[in-house]
């Protein structure tokens, strides 16, 4: 029985890694491929499909969280810090309420689970780009609902576009099944 607790454990550790070297290696790439298109208010970061995986393992929550602090260290010249801790925090809360809400379906589709990171990234983000760096310190409820629509639609392009076909692909494939993922059944 321990031998199996621990060869799981080892097996999140292994996945959660992958996820953060993924996650951090596409969004630094985006970044020096496209300047800013994965770092600025606007944005269509392609690492975020990486945030479906959270549907399918509990890995994903600190990989993807862990992977978002990395890449965020190639902007800190640009943001500063305050982005390694809101993007961060916005990934963490994003992957855990995927993970929480992947059993809820419409049409067969983690809808709900998939708004996650656009609700997330729209009001955390958001709050951090208007406090931050539009207003200095000031808290505009305007700047901050355009910038976190601005952020949220984003998300939303990423996780609609190439998020949920991915999730139906995993789900016919059963790739999940193929790697190990656990499925939702922690």
């Amino acid at each position: 029985m321990e031998k199996k607790y621990k060869r799981k454990k080892s097996l999140l550790i292994a996945q959660g890694a992958v996820i953060a070297a993924l996650y951090a290696t596409l969004t630094i790439l985006q970044n020096v491929l496209l300047p800013g298109s994965a770092s600025m208010a606007v944005q269509f970061r392609v690492a975020e499909v990486l945030t479906i995986l959270a549907l399918y393992t509990t890995a994903a929550i600190p990989g993807l969280t862990i992977g978002c602090i990395i890449a965020n260290i190639s902007s800190v010249a640009v943001l500063g810090a305050y982005d390694l801790i809101f993007g961060s925090l916005a990934s963490f809360c994003a992957a855990l309420l995927m993970y929480l809400f992947r059993n809820i379906r419409l049409f067969k589709l983690p809808v709900l689970a998939a708004l996650m990171p656009a609700l997330m990234n729209g009001i955390i983000i958001g709050f951090e780009i208007d406090f931050f760096f539009i207003n200095a310190w000031h808290f505009d409820f305007a700047d901050f609902l355009l910038q976190g629509s601005l952020v949220a639609l984003g998300e939303l392009a990423v996780l609609f576009i190439l998020g949920l076909p991915l999730s139906v692909i995993i789900d016919k494939t059963n790739f999940g099944k193929t790697v190990h993922l656990n499925s939702g059944k922690d």
